[in-house]
């Protein structure tokens, strides 16, 4: 019966991300699970997700961590679970909410990984080398590492996530005045400047790389001799060959390889901490970065925070006549 009770509301709110807040999949997935581990969590304690109290919570937080998940993760469980809560309150389902004043777990501000700036060098030149598997022909080759040295260049240079990434389209590209519109979580848009290097790298996908890809038929359309290339009308910006759609997986696996030259095995996610990191390093302020990542909080940014206090203080120690031992 309780798992019934849960159901329903867990599938009440579900549609509320999806109609109402205009979530994406993969986001409202992410919910469904980590509040499907808190429900069976409180299971076992004879309550439901409408009865449930502040220790329930708090303890649930406390058997993830003794169960050695990270604290980010951690802290993404409790935000879903604020998140539902916040709904239920709304929604007169319940007369309090359990999360309230539960801080959130210091390891949530760990700064998320990034490169520094020599292995970013090195990945972005990495990848101009000729694909795995494309060496047959040069066409094709030249035309694969012209797209992924464009991809890169957009990672770091815009800050975009995977599925920004993936879902661009060439209209959201405006290269005569250097800036992208990105549509990020919830399908809020902001735009994202481009530095020459994306731009250049962009240029020539676009005039060499993307039109070589549209044309080239995928090993299921060379057998069926009446089909046509399906790319010549496809509006997005980053193609597969025949002009599909590049998935996530792809994505991870170009950056994984272009990484391998810098020593480290880098995720997409990466270069957006990495782009995020530099920026804060050269003395941009948090709103700056804010707008430029698509965070709707600043406090989401703020993780970055430390490195603006680590850049004053060598900046101290290096000008200031008695930061010195004498």
């Amino acid at each position: 019966m309780s798992s019934e009770a849960n159901s329903r509301v867990l599938s009440g709110f579900l549609d509320y991300l999806r109609i109402e807040k205009g979530l994406a999949r993969l986001s409202i997935s992410a919910y469904n699970t980590d509040i499907l581990q808190f429900a069976d969590f409180i299971e076992k304690r004879k309550r439901i997700l409408l009865t449930a109290k502040r220790n329930d919570v708090r303890e649930f937080l406390q058997d993830l961590f003794s169960h050695q998940v990270d604290g980010r993760s951690v802290g993404r469980k409790l935000s879903a679970l604020r998140h539902l809560y916040r709904y239920l309150l709304l929604d007169k389902r319940i007369d309090h909410d359990p999360t309230l004043n539960i801080e959130s777990p210091r390891q949530w501000k760990v700064l998320p990984k990034s490169l520094a700036k020599d292995e970013i060098e090195a990945t972005l030149a990495s990848s101009s080398n000729v694909p795995t598997g494309a060496r047959r022909e040069t066409k094709e080759a030249a035309a694969l590492a012209l797209r992924d040295r464009a991809m890169l260049e957009l990672l770091y240079a815009g800050a975009l996530r995977v599925s920004e990434l993936v879902n661009a389209t060439t209209a959201d590209l405006k290269l005569e005045v250097g800036y992208m519109l990105v549509r990020g979580k919830g399908d809020k848009e902001r735009i994202v400047p481009l530095g020459k290097p994306a731009q250049d790298a962009l240029a020539k996908y676009l005039a060499s790389g993307r039109p070589v890809l549209g044309e080239m038929r995928t090993s299921k359309a060379r057998e069926n001799r009446g089909a046509s290339p399906a790319t010549r009308t496809s509006p997005l910006l980053f193609i597969a060959r025949g002009g599909r759609k590049l998935t996530r997986q792809r994505i991870w696996q170009m950056v994984g390889r272009a990484s391998a030259a810098s020593g480290r095995h880098a995720s997409p996610h990466m270069l957006r901490h990495s782009c995020a990191t530099h920026m804060v390093e050269n003395g941009a302020d948090l709103r700056t970065v804010q707008t430029i990542l698509g965070h709707a909080d600043i406090s989401t940014t703020q993780v970055y925070t430390h490195l603006a206090l680590d850049r004053l203080r060598t900046v101290y120690q290096k000008h200031h006549p008695r930061a010195k031992a004498r």
